[in-house]
């Protein structure tokens, strides 16, 4: 067969396996299809179809295919971070400053804590640090990776629920938007390469007075140009932020953040957020799954996955519990915000992505990693939903 049928082949399965694995099974309620997306790309990685099956792998996933597949993962993916830059209402939050602040900062400072205790336990065994990271880089990223919670797949979420435009979707909002700036930043800390401190000094100064004047040319421009000089702004951050050492997705995180959400139509936002995820993040979810791997041991990524799992968890419990206590919350608020906050899948993946890339964790941490942001974002709606309908605040149309 060619490569062009091949690739074809490649792409009929990753689109039919989960949708009829979604509708046939009908797991929405507890795994939506961007979840169900997730771990079908895991199981046609090379840790299980490969494993099983090593000659159908070898030949539909060759290596001109998954640089194909690639090509597509890496767009799919800027795109995504680029839109939730955008979305960040950092508006909002600077209004709710001290709410916002204390919550958020609990939100995301207790599981962080408790991942990297767990991480700084980890990092003594073979087969988990990068070879090209200090333990405290390792020990930063995987409490981070535990923290971090998914912006875009927390409004999917909230828009099923029925509840992103009433009060307490958008306190939810602010709270991850606030979370999800830290992110970015203690990634930009975790990638500082010292050989590189020129360059990125250099792209840092001209993304400055880059962003100056696409601001001024945004503003006279009509919303239609506005989208395609966007995606212009896009590909020149990426690339300045490969460029000096920082990865690409932070560039595209940043040409999202340094341009304001109200430049755009939030109808057509929405819709193009809407098609990146049926149209183009699958494949980035099976070139995500063709990274996993097992050299370890399956029982201990799955026992590493489990240790993690529970730190994120309980970190961001309590951390919402202590935001609750201080701030005067009616009772079960904090429960319940703790759980919508346990979103993980996509903005973690994307993350951990980097760190893999980077070689601050090996290919059996990511693994690890990778299962507990399924797990994690799993309990979110399946926990959360009996708890909104406790306080009151489940529309009746959800119900």
């Amino acid at each position: 067969m060619s490569t062009t049928e091949i690739f074809l082949i490649a792409m009929v399965l990753i689109f039919a396996i989960p949708y009829l694995v979604w509708r046939v099974g009908r797991t929405e309620y507890y795994a939506p299809l961007v979840v169900v997306q997730i771990l079908l790309g895991i199981l046609l990685g090379p840790g299980i179809l490969g494993a099983v099956f090593p000659g159908y792998y070898a030949f539909v996933f060759n290596p001109t295919v998954v640089q194909s597949l690639n090509g597509l993962a890496w767009w799919a993916v800027m795109l995504f971070v680029w839109i939730a830059g955008i979305e960040l209402d950092l508006t909002g939050v600077w209004k709710n400053r001290r709410e916002t602040g204390i919550t958020a900062g609990l939100a995301l400072g207790t599981p962080l804590a408790l991942g990297a205790a767990a991480a700084a336990v980890i990092v003594r065994f073979d087969g988990w640090r990068g070879a090209g990271a200090e333990s405290w880089q390792f020990t930063l990223g995987v409490g981070m990776a535990c923290a971090v919670t998914a912006l875009p797949i927390l409004i999917l979420f909230m828009e099923k629920l029925g509840i992103l435009r009433r009060p307490i979707g958008q306190r939810i909002l602010r709270y991850a938007s606030l979370d999800d700036v830290a992110i970015w930043g203690v990634l930009a800390l975790i990638l500082l390469d010292f050989n590189r401190l020129g360059r990125q000094g250099l792209f840092l100064a001209g993304l400055a007075v880059a962003a100056f004047l696409v601001r001024r040319l945004m503003q006279w421009l009509p919303e239609p140009d506005r989208w395609y000089v966007g995606l212009i702004w896009l590909a020149a951050c990426a690339f300045g932020a490969d460029w000096s050492g920082l990865h690409f997705m932070v560039g595209a995180f940043l040409a999202g953040a340094l341009i304001d959400r109200d430049w755009f139509d939030q109808a057509r936002m929405d819709l193009l957020r809407h098609n990146v995820l049926l149209v183009l993040m699958p494949v980035f979810f099976l070139s995500t799954g063709l990274r996993t791997h097992w050299t370890v041991g399956g029982a201990s990524v799955f026992l590493v996955a489990g240790v993690l799992l529970a730190a994120s968890v309980a970190g961001k419990l309590l951390g919402l519990r202590v935001a609750g206590r201080l701030l005067g919350w009616r009772p079960g608020e904090a429960s319940l915000i703790g759980w919508l906050l346990q979103t993980k899948a996509l903005i973690m993946i994307i993350f951990v992505n980097i760190l893999l890339d980077k070689g601050v964790i090996t290919s059996d941490m990511f693994t690890a990693l990778l299962l507990m942001a399924v797990g994690s974002t799993m309990l979110s709606v399946p926990v959360a939903t009996p708890k909104l309908r406790a306080l009151g605040e489940m529309p009746p149309a959800a119900s």
